[in-house]
């Protein structure tokens, strides 16, 4: 892969001279910024980073995250107070006028603040440019991937000894959380999912204080971080024998990610994953039960541009991640998916996760 991150992303702004990526307090934190920068750690709010037509990049950061911003990468730009920051700014943008704001997470007001600091500036949208650099990973964040990705398939072989008749979802959740970290994962790449019984047959879940009984679907969906890159997995098990239903269903399934698994690889369109594992769920006697995407790309949030849908018109390349994660829901009754995180590469892809998707009866 030729050039800097910020070489790449400026290549992608087709008209723009250049492209600002600012973090506002919380919750407006924009991961676009640690991304170009590289810095391990920091909260960087109040701090800019300025990407220029000729590739270069000025990191614009306050005392509090001088000695942070140094471990990545940039010219780094320390201000003492507000003067010195709108000076940064101007220097940075200056001949500029047509300037990129990744829209998808920065504020209105932000926004006007550059445009009325620096003056005599038309704002664009660079979400588009942003999300065709991201996409595609450097071996830097491939292999920050393949850990997170290592630590969160440990635990997810371990689930089934987490498991007996009258534990909760909030008690495995915390369990999965608690041993992600233990493992060297630095936070969650989003809230752990643990449903059983019925309640699996809700992608979105939230842990409750439900008891797992015999014959409960115990379904998993959950990922760690590693180096800001996240992992991205669901686990479906049972504890005892279940409905005859739903053991077809996980065979149904398991069969439909492999299917669209088979689709995934450099030059294909995105769709085409999801539409060969929804033939095979809707060839099936559960037609119509699969109701989100086949998957989804991954980075460092765990839901990136790349959409793996029927409607997708995206092309794969190599050096995308995205997840491979078909589902049977049946209300009242309970809910399997299979998930994985996988690398799309020249000649087909690499799945990165790994756990037994045979049909696990505890």
């Amino acid at each position: 892969m030729q050039g800097t991150r910020a070489e790449r992303l400026i290549a992608n702004a087709e008209g723009m001279d250049a492209v600002v990526v600012m973090n506002d307090g919380e919750p407006f934190l924009d991961s676009t910024f640690w991304y170009l920068c590289e810095q391990p750690g920091g909260c960087f709010e109040g701090s800019f980073a300025v990407v220029r037509g000729d590739g270069s990049l000025d990191v614009i950061v306050s005392p509090l995250e001088e000695e942070s911003a140094k471990d990545g990468v940039g010219n780094v730009c320390v201000y003492h107070n507000r003067e010195e920051r709108d000076s940064f700014l101007k220097d940075a943008l200056k001949g500029c006028s047509k300037v990129g704001f990744n829209t998808h997470a920065c504020t209105y007001a932000m926004v006007e603040f550059v445009k009325k600091t620096v003056g005599g500036i038309e704002a664009v949208d660079a979400g588009r440019a942003i999300d065709l650099t991201v996409s595609v990973k450097d071996e830097k964040e491939i292999e920050a991937t393949r850990k997170a990705c290592r630590i969160s398939s440990i635990v997810a072989k371990e689930l089934p000894d987490y498991l007996s008749e009258g534990v909760t979802e909030k008690q495995i959740a915390v369990r999965m959380d608690n041993r992600m970290r233990e493992l060297g994962g630095t936070g969650n790449a989003f809230d752990t999912i643990a449903a059983f019984g019925p309640y699996s047959a809700q992608p979105h879940h939230m842990p409750c204080d439900y008891a797992l009984k015999k014959g409960d679907t115990a379904l998993f969906d959950f990922g760690t971080k590693y180096d800001r890159y996240c992992s991205d997995m669901t686990r479906t098990v049972f504890l005892g024998k279940p409905p005859e239903i739903l053991e077809r269903a996980y065979e149904v399934v398991k069969e439909a990610q492999l299917a669209g698994i088979a689709e995934y690889h450099d030059g294909a369109n995105a769709n085409a994953a999801d539409l060969a594992a929804r033939k095979i769920i809707d060839d099936s006697e559960f037609k119509g039960t699969f109701i989100h995407s086949f998957g989804h790309g991954i980075g460092m949030d765990v839901h990136q541009a790349i959409s793996v849908s029927p409607r997708s018109e995206q092309i794969l390349k190599a050096g995308n991640i995205v997840s491979a994660e078909p589902g049977i829901y049946i209300p009242g009754v309970g809910g399997i998916r299979i998930e994985d995180t996988v690398l799309i590469t020249e000649n087909g892809c690499e799945i990165f996760t790994d756990f037994d998707h045979s049909l696990t009866i505890i």
